[in-house]
Formats: C-alpha cells, sequence, structure tokens
C-alpha cells in the first residue's frame, strides 16, 4: 500500500472506491477490490484506530479483560495484577494493529490517508491533516465511520477526571475499587462484570425495570443472580440525575422509589448507548439523509440516498457487532463484483453473545416473544447445574447458567435459544446454524456431539420440550 500524506490543497486523487474509516467491513472490501484491480483509498483519522474499533478499544481488548479478569485469584494484588491486564491487552492490540496495516500495505492499488475527511460533494471529500488537505473523488464511497459512546444529558457528566466511557476505562488508573455504572445494557453489564472479578465494588444504575429485560424473566434471574454473586449490585428503576467528580471521589445521584440517593465512586462509566460518528463529516453536502438518531439511512443493499455512496457498521444504525460490518462487506461486494443478491434481508438468525461471567448468548426470539406472535410454542429450559450429560461447565468449576430454547409445536424447528453457561459463544453458533438451515429441535437433540463439551447440553434440554 501507498501511505499518501496530504500534501496540498489542489492535490486530486480518483479512485474506484474511496473508504471513510478503517472498520471491519471498509477494511474488508478494501482489499477484496484491490486484489481484484481496483483502485482504492482509505482515510482513517487516527493512527490509533488502523484496524477500526474491534481490535482496538472493543471486542478485542475487552474479552482479553474479561479473560484475565475472570482467572484473578483472591492472593493477586489488585492494581499489579490489573496493570499486567492492560499492558496484555495493549501489547496484542497494538500487533494485531500493525498486521491490519500490513494486509492492506501489500496491495500496490490500496492508498491509506491519514487524516479528516469531509465530504465537499457528491461522492467528493477533503481530507485535512495538520495543515494539509488532499481532494479525493470515486466512483464509490463507503462511510465506515463507526461511533462513539454516548455521553448523556445529566448535570455533571462529562468525560475526564474519573468520569470514562468504555474506552477510557480500560486504562483507568488507578485500580477503582469502586465503580457506579451508570446504564445496564450491554456494554454497562460487560464492564460491570468485569471490574468485579478484577476486585472492585460494582454499581449498575438501571433505568428498566429489571434486568436484561430483553430476556425472559427465569434467564433474566438466574444472569442477575450470576452477577449478584459476583458482586455486581443493580439498582433497577434508577434515573441518574447528576454525577460529579470532587476532590476524593466521584458522585452519582439517582432517584429510585421516588428517593434520591448518592453512591460514591472511584470510578463512574457512563454506558447508556452509542452515537454515530458522523460530526463534521459533511453528510447534507453529499445528500447523505439520516435518521432522527443521527444515523446514516441505508435500504437493504446499504444504499444511502446518495447516488454511488454507502454506509457500513454501526453507523447505519444496524446490530452493532463485528460481524454484521462483516457481512456490510458481502453485500457490497457481491455488488461491485459479484450478482447483487445479497441484501440485509438475507440475514436470519444472528446470534449474540454478552461477555459475562458465565456468558450470556442469545438467537432467534424470546419465549415471550413467540407466544406474542401466535406460535405453538414448546420450551425446554434446564438450569446449567442440573444437566447431567453436560458436565464441562462443572470441570471448569462454573455450573452456573440456563439452557433454553423455544421450539415452535407445528413444524419442530427451532424459535430461539437463550444460552447462559461456559462457552455458550460457541454453542449459539451451532444452534443458529441450524436455524437458518431448518435443522429441526429432534434433529439437534439427537445429533452425536464430542464429550466432555458444552454442545451436550442439547441433548437433554431437548428432550425435555413441552
Amino acid at each position: 500500500m501507498t501511505e499518501q500524506d496530504v500534501t496540498s490543497p489542489t492535490h486530486h486523487e480518483h479512485v474506484d472506491l474511496l473508504v471513510i474509516g478503517w472498520g471491519k467491513g471498509g477494511k474488508t472490501l478494501a482489499g477484496t477490490m484491490a486484489r481484484a484491480g481496483r483502485r482504492v483509498a482509505v482515510v482513517e483519522q487516527s493512527e490509533a484506530m488502523i484496524g477500526g474499533s474491534c481490535i482496538n478499544i472493543a471486542c478485542i481488548p475487552t474479552k482479553i479483560l474479561v479473560h484475565d479478569a475472570e482467572n484473578r485469584r483472591e492472593s493477586d494484588d489488585v492494581d499489579a495484577y490489573f496493570a499486567r491486564a492492560v499492558t496484555r491487552r495493549d501489547t496484542l492490540t497494538g500487533a494485531m494493529r500493525r498486521k491490519n496495516f500490513s494486509m492492506l500495505d501489500s496491495l500496490d492499488s490500496v492508498l491509506l490517508v491519514s487524516g479528516r475527511a469531509e465530504f465537499t460533494g457528491e461522492r467528493e471529500v477533503l481530507v485535512t491533516g495538520g495543515d494539509d488537505t488532499l481532494r479525493i473523488t470515486a466512483d464509490t464511497v463507503v462511510v465506515n465511520t463507526g461511533s462513539v459512546a454516548t455521553v448523556p444529558n445529566i448535570d455533571g457528566a462529562a468525560l475526564g477526571g474519573r468520569i470514562h466511557d468504555s474506552k477510557t476505562l480500560q486504562h483507568v488508573t488507578p485500580f477503582p475499587r469502586r465503580l457506579v455504572v451508570v446504564g445496564g445494557g450491554y456494554i454497562g453489564l460487560e464492564f460491570g462484570s468485569m471490574f468485579a472479578h478484577f476486585g472492585a465494588r460494582v454499581t449498575v444504575l438501571d433505568r428498566g425495570p429489571r434486568p436484561l429485560r430483553q430476556e425472559d424473566d427465569d434467564v433474566a434471574e438466574v444472569v442477575a443472580s450470576a452477577l449478584a454473586d459476583d458482586g455486581v449490585t443493580i439498582v433497577s428503576g434508577a434515573a441518574v440525575t447528576a454525577v460529579a467528580d470532587g476532590a476524593d471521589h466521584a458522585t452519582v445521584t439517582y432517584v429510585a422509589d421516588g428517593e434520591s440517593t448518592d453512591v460514591e465512586a472511584d470510578a463512574v462509566l457512563l454506558a447508556v448507548g452509542r452515537t454515530p460518528a458522523t460530526k463534521d463529516l459533511g453528510l447534507d453536502r453529499a445528500g447523505i439523509a439520516s435518521d432522527d438518531r443521527g444515523f446514516i439511512t441505508v435500504d437493504e443493499q446499504l444504499r444511502t440516498s446518495a447516488e454511488g455512496v454507502y454506509a457500513f457498521g454501526d453507523v447505519n444504525g444496524g446490530p452493532m457487532f463485528t460481524y454484521i460490518s462483516l457481512d456490510d462487506n458481502r453485500i457490497l461486494a457481491d455488488q461491485l463484483l459479484g450478482e447483487g443478491r445479497r441484501s440485509t434481508a438475507d440475514r436470519g438468525s444472528v446470534p449474540y453473545t454478552m461477555f459475562l461471567t458465565p456468558p450470556v448468548s442469545r438467537v432467534g426470539l424470546t419465549e415471550k416473544e413467540a407466544r406474542e406472535q401466535g406460535y405453538d410454542v414448546r420450551v425446554g429450559a434446564k438450569l446449567m447445574a442440573d444437566i447431567a450429560a453436560a458436565p464441562r461447565a462443572k470441570i471448569e468449576g462454573d455450573p452456573r447458567g440456563i439452557v433454553k430454547f423455544v421450539v415452535d409445536g407445528a413444524t419442530d424447528l427451532v424459535l430461539g435459544a437463550a444460552l447462559v453457561h461456559v462457552h455458550s459463544q460457541e454453542v449459539i453458533n451451532t444452534v443458529a446454524l441450524a436455524m437458518r438451515h431448518g435443522v429441526t429441535a429432534t434433529e439437534l437433540r439427537d445429533t452425536i456431539y464430542t464429550h466432555p463439551s458444552a454442545t451436550e447440553a442439547l441433548n437433554e434440554v431437548l428432550g425435555t420440550l413441552r
């Protein structure tokens, strides 16, 4: 790859494909198009984000910390252990960043431009790096800028000092003995669980009526119990009204059941959602429409309102997973190089995992959703500790969790599953694949699985359908 420093206001490059932001989908498409003989430019404003959010601040670094937190012994010094975990995090992400660079560096027709891109017209951007600028035009443009943590409209909720988002908390120093998490969603619970295992006393302030309100009651109760066992206190129905960073500690004020309460913390995590990273991108000058939340509006083939402009990943408001961004790449690659048939409508049974301890994995409908949609619902559910035929979790010393399947009684097809147990992040992919290809619950029940493995739970739980 030729690395281009922006040199003058009049310098101009025209490419077949321009990718703004080096996320999963964009970098993959850039490589594919270059290998197909197309000229490609990738613009990234930060060297620390080469490779995208997943390898630098999200999936990979956080799971390194989750893994190390789970393996901390009571005898380990908390500060030293956390510092070593952060060092390991930084070492691996640095290596992956260099590898991502080299994956495109070997392709002669890829141009990396360091700087901030701003649309100046249709499929035209001006990239600014310091005092230098470069104009790039392209036949096809992909906006791949991702999202940033939302800073809530709460008195005193400004990042800095003891107030963090999910990015800055990964390098918090000193290690906070008391952590308050504002927000009980995916990120809030994952960080709360992680820091509890590192040795913090964690309080999660959740506006919802109960934890994991997207899950069935029985599943949510099991997860909440595991979090409580690990030292995470969840306050439901908590409306945070103020955050203050003082000389010795931060204070978070919230109202629950009509009563105002202050809770002190050594660190506060704001985890109330994500905002699309489109500030100052100049979408209007390119004719790119966005919704009322600021996410770029796309159709089923990821086309924006501007001809030849597409949006990948978080910035288009779809599911915020790196594997969805990767599939975004497949959709556009099919349009540019293939038959143009792929679309987001092809995505059936997309799984996800919340990396708590044990991990919480889901695909498809909950029991509640299936009943509301009028299915002839059959349910098979068992606590992991009670599943005799799947001893893997007991072997690894954490038999907590639940396995729950929701099946259509009329067709014997799996409608959904919630897996809360050791290695559930692996097993859920088997279930999702079965759902996409019409494998029945009976087939899953009677399949031969390796022993001892977490997958064996399917034999026993699917035998309890009622």
